[in-house]
């Protein structure tokens, strides 16, 4: 998922998309003979993006 796909996607979207990542994390966890350690690694990004995509929002809105 890159950056302009989580800019494109509204706060709700986002926060599924966060619930679903947290899901698959814990999976991931779970099964780490499945998935391996990258799977992890990859899906802890992708929940970082997001929410820094959120936090710069957020930050631009109190400035204006």
């Amino acid at each position: 998922m890159k950056k302009k796909d989580i800019k494109n996607m509204n706060k709700e979207d986002r926060e599924k998309k966060i619930e679903e990542l947290k899901l698959e994390l814990i999976k991931s966890k779970a099964n780490p003979a499945k998935s391996g350690g990258s799977k992890v690694k990859e899906i802890k990004k992708f929940i970082a993006r997001i929410l820094t995509i959120n936090t710069d929002e957020k930050e631009v809105l109190k400035k204006h």
